[in-house]
């Protein structure tokens, strides 16, 4: 993998410049951003994968519903099986499958119960979103470099241990490393959110803070609420799982912070099974988990509620064993400040 990076780095200044010339074409209004007829709410980042964008935007859409707000979310939907606009839900009823939206605005509408809607074009999936469902604030998920639709609030999200990383590979830009753009471009995001998730709160790198001066920053952290019956849909305390030998199955960017959370509820993690980022599964995964269940006399598979939204369809297949997620939450540490700024500052 190292060697790769080495072989790939010549890459980067190409890609830098490429970036470089987008954004400036933006700034110049040469590239045009175009408003639509709803308040926009975005939420990404400048990295690859594992920041906390769908539990942000959890709490978000959550938020915005106590304050009464007609609230929708917009998707790429990333790794879905479908193209073109599609609308996931109606607010009343989910009417797509999790493969053709995408696991993280399905479990985005499970948890909010919200419009939402998926598509490559954030501006005409916005609008259909808004004609089709009457909703009046739009939350878009990972848009952070989606320019071409204006947007009330930018807010960025980062992952402390990757900002706290000390990697050259690490914080290098793709395909070499893992920003999707440099540091500076966090001069465009209006909120920026530190998210600690099982960790402390750790000061600001002080080779890092210059491109953060001047910006509303705030962090965030998980609380794991509730391990849930993948099937059944019942729920269990956390202590009821200390101590139990299971099978962890994880498909998302960062398992570090998933596993650090298991731990943290003395749940058993030495049998595992790590699958990449955003995992499709097929009968093949299913009946690999299924092999290593039997083969480490696992109790249960604890899995995280982004690869249960996807391993529910499997519900036949694995209805001999008991399968849970570890039900999370996003909480601001300041939210009461947080949200004063969101909602009466732009």
């Amino acid at each position: 993998m190292r060697l790769l990076k080495f072989i790939l780095f010549p890459l980067v200044p190409v890609y830098f410049l490429i970036i470089k010339l987008r954004n400036l074409f933006f700034d110049k209004n040469i590239f045009k951003s175009k408003r639509v007829n709803a308040k926009v709410i975005s939420v990404g980042n400048i990295s690859v994968g594992g920041a906390g964008k769908t539990p942000m935007v959890i709490f978000l859409v959550k938020l915005l519903k106590s304050r009464n707000k007609k609230v929708g979310v917009l998707s790429r939907g990333y790794r879905r099986k479908s193209s073109g606009f599609r609308l996931v839900s109606d607010g009343e009823k989910i009417l797509t499958t999790v493969q053709e939206s995408g696991d993280e605005i399905y479990q985005t509408v499970l948890e909010c119960n919200v419009p939402a809607a998926v598509c490559e074009d954030r501006v005409y999936g916005a609008v259909k979103l808004i004609e089709e469902t009457g909703v009046e604030t739009i939350v878009l998920d990972d848009a952070f470099q989606h320019r071409w639709i204006k947007r009330d609030v930018d807010i960025t999200i980062i992952d402390q241990r990757f900002l706290m990383a000390d990697n050259f590979f690490i914080h290098n830009l793709l395909p070499t490393g893992k920003l999707r753009e440099p540091f500076t471009s966090l001069q465009r995001a209006d909120i920026i959110i530190i998210n600690r998730k099982f960790s402390e709160k750790i000061n600001i790198p002080a080779n890092k803070k210059k491109y953060f001066e001047g910006k509303k920053i705030y962090t965030a952290s998980y609380k794991a609420i509730s391990f849930v019956d993948v099937v059944k849909k019942d729920v269990y305390v956390l202590e009821e799982f200390e101590g139990q030998r299971s099978l962890v199955v994880s498909g998302i960017a960062n398992p570090f912070s998933f596993l650090n959370a298991l731990a943290q509820t003395n749940v058993d993690t030495s049998n595992k099974l790590i699958f990449r980022d955003h995992k499709s599964y097929t009968i093949k995964e299913v009946q690999l988990i299924r092999k290593e269940f039997y083969a480490t006399n696992s109790h249960s598979v604890v899995t995280t509620e982004k690869d249960a939204v996807k391993l529910m369809t499997f519900s036949k297949e694995l209805d001999d064993m008991d399968i849970f997620y570890l039900k999370i939450e996003l909480e601001m540490d300041e939210e009461e400040s947080f949200t004063n700024f969101l909602l009466f500052n732009n």
